[in-house]
């Protein structure tokens, strides 16, 4: 698009309108937070003056423009009419006559319904500055029960701003659970639904994402997998935290203390879901839970149409986890097994993933600094990579002999390194 506009106006096409820098920048700037993008409202504008100014205008429901020198986005003040279901079921209107706190009246929380001038003055309509230093989470307005994402962005929300210690103001949870009790929730695209979760997930705590999704009632709409975990018993000599549901949350909750791999953090969300399917019968025991995790891991992210990166590793956690704890115990063969399938000698970066969400499982590592069953892993995955092919090859291994006589070297290299730490633990023990 033709840009020669920007020049009429001394090098800034936004020079002469009227505009305010709103949302989280305003917020994460109360709160000492680095603003990482300005957003802004402009009033009094049309679409034909905002591109004559040189803006390109971009969105379809309506209309935002980015300023073409800096990138910001610029959008027209604007209010919305429920006319549809979900998130995009809204009648926009954005004339010139719409006003700034018109435009903050339709926002969600009152910590987002802020703006600043040119001049850096407040726009403070709905008390959003006092919200924010009492850390509440609280609603605008009625409409606020209109918009079934907003269930999600509140959630996502108490996550990113746990370290302030904000909480959700009980009815703003109460018209959360509403909306979810008013089936809106299910007309909502998957793509969203994952976009926010995977905000959630890099946040400094996903669990409490997680955590109100559960207390709004849309844990179990949108993730029926994890809400399968709530009531499946643990045996208390492996799991005292309780139920597969809180066990899961105390895995992902350790996973965020070691990684801010987001990858990592879903796998570790997604290594029980096997036990939501276990029969009564067999509980406290989960007998086979690692096959069913695969099933259960395979149809969520087809249904979420989750990145390949989050769901493949998710499925490699889940049905190898168990396999990964217990390595020290397993034969040699089965070792080199379990590396091939984690593509371990290939993909070292992969296997490191994978042991990183085992530790968070594991109670053998409790300050999570040493993992001893997937050093021991590492150590065997090591060993097999020393091997040279080359040299079996020279001897006149060829074809499938060269590939056995690998897996043969592959089982004594691993052998020697099962022999030496079951030396080094009973000469520990004694």
């Amino acid at each position: 698009m033709d840009n020669s506009g920007a020049s009429a106006y001394q090098g800034d096409p936004a020079l002469g309108l009227t505009r305010y820098r709103v949302g989280g920048c305003v917020r994460d700037g109360l709160l000492g937070v680095p603003c990482k993008e300005r957003d802004w409202v402009v009033v009094g504008a049309t679409p034909e003056m905002m591109r004559a100014r040189g803006f390109r205008q971009v969105g379809q429901s309506f209309p935002v423009f980015l300023h073409p020198l800096s990138g910001e986005e610029h959008a027209l003040a604007r209010t919305e009419r429920k006319a549809g279901r979900g998130h995009t079921g809204f009648a926009v209107d954005f004339a010139p006559e719409i006003t700034l706190e018109v435009d903050l009246a339709r926002r969600d929380l009152t910590i987002n319904a802020m703006a600043l001038d040119d001049a850096n003055r407040l726009i403070d309509p709905h008390g959003g500055l006092a919200d924010l230093k009492a850390r509440r989470l609280r609603h605008v307005s009625a409409a606020f029960g209109e918009d079934p994402l907003r269930v999600l962005r509140v959630a996502r929300f108490r996550a990113t701003l746990d370290r302030f210690g904000f909480g959700i103001e009980p009815d703003t949870l109460a018209v959360m659970s509403d909306l979810v009790a008013s089936g809106e929730l299910h007309a909502l695209s998957a793509e969203r639904v994952w976009r926010e979760t995977e905000k959630a997930l890099s946040s400094d705590a996903p669990v409490a994402y997680f955590q109100v999704l559960d207390a709004s009632g849309a844990l179990a709409e949108l993730f029926p997998e994890l809400a399968a975990l709530k009531g499946k018993r643990h045996s208390p000599v492996h799991h005292p935290e309780g139920d597969a549901f809180e066990h899961t949350l105390w895995v992902l909750e350790r996973a965020t203390r070691l990684t801010s791999d987001a990858t990592i953090r879903f796998a570790a969300l997604c290594h029980d879901l096997g036990k939501g399917l276990t029969p009564e019968a067999e509980l406290p025991r989960h007998i086979a839970h690692e096959k069913r995790g695969v099933t259960v891991v395979e149809g969520l992210r087809t249904r979420l149409r989750i990145p390949k990166a989050f769901g493949s590793l998710a499925r490699l956690v889940a049905g190898e986890h168990m396999r990964c704890h217990r390595v020290a115990e397993m034969r040699p063969g089965k070792v080199v097994d379990l590396l091939e399938r984690l593509d371990a000698l290939r993909r070292p970066e992969q296997l490191d993933k994978v042991l990183l969400a085992c530790a968070a499982d594991s109670r053998e590592s409790p300050t999570l600094v040493h993992h001893p069953a997937g050093e021991l892993l590492r150590a065997a995955s090591r060993a097999c990579q020393e091997i040279d092919a080359g040299v079996l090859a020279a001897n006149g291994k060829q074809g499938k002999q060269l590939g056995e006589a690998l897996r043969q070297e592959r089982i004594r290299a691993v052998k020697r390194i099962l022999i030496q730490a079951r030396h080094e633990q009973s000469t520990h023990g004694a």
